[in-house]
C-alpha cells in the first residue's frame, strides 16, 4: 500500500513538474512574441515619421556639423549623407526601390543621392559634405542596386568607388576630403563598408585597396582593445571608434580573436550613459554591427539593454531626436532596432 502512494505520489508530482515547466516555457516564448511586436511597432512609428518628414526632391534635413568641447555646431540644410541612411533604415525594413510599404520612398531618395553626384568625378557631395556622407551614399546606393541591378545606380556607384579607390592615403586610410593625403578611423570605416558592399554587388575594387585599409584599422587598436582616432600620437579613444574598428574586423572575417574580444569588452565597459548625445546613434550602428556579427550572451546582454536605452526615448510623433537632428536620429534609431532583420548584406552575419 505503502509503495502504491508513493507511486501515485511521484506520478503526481513528475506530471505537476511538467505542466508548470512547459506553461514557464509558454510564458517565455508570449513574452518573447510581445516584445517583438512592440519593436515592431516601435520601428514603424519612427519608419513612417521619415516618410512624413522627406523632403520634396527626396532628401531630409538635418543640423550637420561638428563638436566644439561641450557645444555643437551645425548648419541645417537637406543632407546626402543624412538622406542615404534614411534609405537604408526603409531597405533594412525590407522595402527596395519603388517596391514595399516604402518603396517610394527609397525611389526619391535615391534620385536625390544620384542628382548629388558630381559629374566631373563622382564625388557624392551636396553643400560641401564630405567623405562621411560619401560613405554613407556609396553604402546606400550598392545595396540598392543590388536589390534592382538599375543602370543609372550602377553607373554612378562606379563612379564613386573609383573616387574612392584613388584617395586611399599610403597607411590605407581616408579622411574629410577626396585626396590622398591624410586618415582617420573613423571616416576610413564607413569609406570600407561602402567598399565592401560596392564589391559585393559586381563593382570592381581591387583586393589590394581592401586588405590595405583593414590593416590601418588594425594598426589603430590599442593594447587594451580600444581604438585610436588617428594613427598620430596623441589620438583620442572612444565606444563609437572602437564599435566601428570592431565591426570592420568582423567583416573582415575576423572573430573569435584576441583583438575582437578586447574590442568587445571595451564597449560593454564603457556605453555611453546618454541617449541623444552627438555620437550616441554612430557609436551604436556599429556597436549593434559589432555584437550581432559576434554572437553569444555578449550580444544578448547588450541588446537588451540597448532597447531598454533607445525605446523610452522615442517621443509621440514616433521620432527621435538628438544634436544632429530627429530624421538621422530616428533613421538610425530604426536601423539599429531592425538589425536582427537581416536583411542588408553589409550587415550579415
Amino acid at each position: 500500500m505503502i509503495l502504491i502512494l508513493r507511486s501515485v505520489i511521484l506520478s503526481v508530482l513528475a506530471i505537476l513538474f511538467l505542466f508548470t515547466h512547459g506553461r514557464t516555457i509558454t510564458l517565455s516564448e508570449k513574452q518573447e512574441d510581445t516584445d517583438k511586436k512592440m519593436l515592431q511597432e516601435k520601428v514603424e512609428r519612427g519608419l513612417n515619421y521619415l516618410a512624413r518628414t522627406q523632403n520634396q526632391n527626396g532628401s531630409w534635413t538635418c543640423r550637420v556639423g561638428y563638436k566644439l568641447n561641450d557645444t555643437y555646431q551645425g548648419e541645417e540644410y537637406d543632407n546626402v549623407g543624412v538622406t542615404a541612411i534614411c534609405g537604408i533604415a526603409f531597405l533594412s525594413q525590407g522595402s527596395t526601390p519603388g517596391r514595399g510599404k516604402y518603396g517610394q520612398n527609397v525611389e526619391k531618395a535615391i534620385q536625390f543621392v544620384l542628382s548629388c553626384s558630381r559629374k566631373t568625378d563622382g564625388y557624392i557631395t551636396r553643400h560641401g559634405s564630405r567623405m562621411y556622407e560619401h560613405g554613407f551614399a556609396t553604402l546606400f546606393l550598392a545595396e540598392a542596386y543590388g536589390m534592382s541591378k538599375r543602370e543609372d545606380i550602377k553607373e554612378k556607384l562606379r563612379k564613386s568607388a573609383q573616387l574612392i579607390i584613388a584617395s586611399q592615403n599610403s597607411n590605407g586610410g581616408w579622411r574629410y576630403q577626396p585626396a590622398p593625403i591624410d586618415s582617420d578611423i573613423s571616416v576610413t570605416v564607413t569609406i570600407l563598408q561602402a567598399l565592401r558592399a560596392t564589391r559585393n554587388v559586381g563593382i570592381a575594387v581591387p583586393k589590394e585597396v581592401i586588405d590595405k585599409a583593414v590593416q590601418y584599422v588594425k594598426r589603430s587598436q590599442q593594447a587594451g582593445g580600444a581604438f585610436n582616432y588617428q594613427l598620430t600620437p596623441p589620438s583620442r579613444v572612444s565606444f563609437a571608434l572602437t564599435a566601428a574598428g570592431v565591426t570592420s574586423l568582423l567583416s573582415a572575417g575576423e572573430y573569435d580573436t584576441p583583438a575582437i574580444q578586447q574590442g568587445i569588452r571595451f564597449m560593454l565597459n564603457n556605453m555611453p550613459a546618454v541617449c541623444g548625445d552627438y555620437h550616441y546613434f554612430y557609436g551604436h550602428y556599429y556597436a549593434v554591427q559589432s555584437f550581432f556579427q559576434a554572437g553569444g550572451k555578449n550580444c544578448e546582454q547588450y541588446f537588451r539593454r540597448l532597447q531598454n536605452e533607445i525605446i523610452p526615448k522615442q517621443l509621440p510623433d514616433g521620432s527621435w531626436t538628438d544634436d544632429v537632428g530627429s530624421p538621422y536620429a530616428t533613421a538610425m534609431a530604426c536601423i539599429i532596432l531592425q538589425i536582427t532583420n537581416d536583411y542588408l548584406p553589409i550587415f550579415q552575419k
